[in-house]
């Protein structure tokens, strides 16, 4: 799987790393949904992206997730009481819950219509999904 990921990663252009291990990202999602209220939402998108895909860091503890918040000009003691506190716990709960009535079981999931992409794929799968 490592292998295909860091492959369409190479065909679009993106930074990908050697990973050993894999990271529960739920304490990232949570973050992001405050990122996003803080209008900062893509940014942390991505800089969760390098940490993880690229410098292989471990996105479940509060250390590595504070350290990207104040990397996006976000303040670490906000971000650190986000995550102590569970803020964003429900809506994170919605959006996986809204998942799993959509049949969604992998992550990164495309749905048009009644067509889905499952996975990492080049820019050409997502133009048939769209136009065919």
């Amino acid at each position: 799987m490592l292998a295909r990921l860091g492959k369409v990663a190479e065909e679009l252009g993106l930074p990908f790393g050697d990973r050993s291990h894999t990271f529960n990202s739920r304490r990232a999602q949570e973050l992001g949904k405050w990122a996003e209220q803080q209008c900062h939402g893509k940014e942390f998108q991505d800089a969760v992206y390098r940490a993880y895909f690229v410098a292989g860091e471990n996105i479940a503890h509060i250390k590595i997730l504070k350290n990207i918040a104040t990397g996006i000009g976000l303040d670490a003691a906000a971000a650190e009481r986000v995550l102590i506190e569970k803020s964003f716990s429900e809506e994170v709960d919605t959006d996986w819950n809204r998942a799993r009535s959509l049949g969604i079981t992998a992550v990164p999931s495309m749905i048009y219509g009644d067509r889905r992409l499952v996975g990492f794929h080049p820019y050409d799968e997502f133009r048939k999904l769209i136009l065919n």
